[in-house]
């Protein structure tokens, strides 16, 4: 026969399984729902390989954005060593090296003078770009990447996917490769932002 307080503890110990079966259900369905969002498909406006680089590129661009929007200007500007890139250069950066490409597979020529006065101490980094890069909100690059951005999403859709698939001029590169670097240059420098964001101790 079973007492009552072995019943009382047998009764606790199957509604604490039940409560963690049902928990791990919930995160399981959760994962797998939030997972089979994550598609990558042509963005309206767009002829479809081009819609699909688009697509990539501002998932990627959303996530960069997360990650920094929240930044005061001491972690915007925090550098891991003497040699190393405070955060917002490395936006501004990404935002020269999309300009680059934009002008080169677009318009079909290298950045003019004016052009390379504004960009060329993001686009090179290093000594440079440590000394003047700094002292500015996290909004300052983002605001820089998104007028950039817009001009790429307002120029890709004047493009069409035989115009993707042919070479840049003298270069054995195609437009599709020319932005799909685009794409993993933002994705590795990702990467790097996450890492001096983590040992700036945020």
């Amino acid at each position: 026969m079973v007492t009552p307080d072995i019943s009382l503890s047998l009764k606790r110990i199957f509604m604490k399984q039940n409560l963690k079966y049902f928990l791990t259900s919930f995160i399981l369905m959760f994962c797998i729902a939030s997972f089979g969002q994550r598609i990558i498909k042509p963005t309206k406006g767009y002829t479809t390989q081009i819609g699909n680089i688009v697509s990539m590129l501002e998932d990627l661009k959303g996530r960069v954005t997360s990650n920094v929007s929240n930044l005061t200007i001491e972690e915007t500007d925090f550098l891991l060593d003497e040699n190393a890139n405070r955060i917002g250069a490395i936006i501004y950066h990404l935002a020269a090296t999309e300009k680059y490409y934009q002008v080169y597979t677009i318009e079909n020529r290298n950045l003019n003078k004016a052009e390379r006065e504004k960009w060329d101490v993001a686009q090179n980094l290093g000594y440079t770009a440590r000394n003047q890069l700094k002292n500015k909100p996290i909004d300052y690059y983002l605001d820089i990447w998104n007028e950039v951005r817009k001009e790429t999403l307002r120029l890709l859709k004047t493009k069409d996917d035989n115009w993707f698939l042919s070479k840049t001029h003298n270069n054995n590169m195609n437009n599709h490769w020319a932005w799909y670097h685009v794409m993993e240059h933002q994705a590795n420098h990702m990467g790097q932002i996450k890492l001096i964001i983590k040992r700036s101790g945020k």
